[in-house]
């Protein structure tokens, strides 16, 4: 079984892809065997991100907790002490490429945390994707999702911050 790993930061940070190697059974090693191989093709599942999630930049006001939302429909909203969005704020889009009509599992966290050059700290949680409950790459071997998250803030959250968001997919 393939599988990619892609971790990228978020706020138009940058990507690494790391493949993970295929194993394969030393036929020197055991008993021949006249049972049938195994139908499931091998290869690795490559990941490029074609955008980074990013709220740009939010208007907040006073001190206490809020909240600004991408979601992977590219619908977004605000809550709390955050007033208002920057339009140029966008949902992370990646590109999936292998055997085509094979079936996927993408995991993504539910949450991380982002931190600031001066040592802040905010939330990125509800972590989604619109890649449905069963992805499946197409003919041609090919799946484009979309992903977003609700951001949390609390107190004093001036500054800009980066984390790190995993993904893995792999074939099921």
């Amino acid at each position: 079984m393939g599988s990619s790993r892609l971790f990228f930061a978020l706020l138009g940070g940058l990507g690494a892809i790391v493949s993970v190697p295929a194993t394969a059974q030393c036929r020197l090693c055991t008993q021949p065997t006249t049972a049938l191989p195994d139908e499931t093709p091998t290869g690795d599942v490559d990941l490029q991100v074609e955008t980074a999630l990013s709220f740009d930049r939010l208007i907040i006001t006073g001190v206490g907790s809020g909240a600004a939302t991408i979601r992977p429909d590219g619908s977004n909203g605000v809550e709390g002490s955050v007033l208002e969005m920057s339009p140029r704020a966008m949902v992370g889009t990646v590109l999936v490429h292998g055997q085509p009509n094979r079936a996927l599992r993408i995991d993504l966290p539910r949450r991380i945390d982002l931190y600031s050059l001066s040592g802040g700290r905010i939330s990125l949680v509800d972590v989604a994707t619109d890649a449905g409950a069963t992805p499946r790459l197409d003919a041609a071997g090919n799946l484009t999702f979309r992903f977003g998250g609700r951001l949390t803030v609390s107190g004093d959250t001036d500054g800009q911050y980066r984390g790190d968001l995993p993904i893995t997919v792999e074939y099921q």
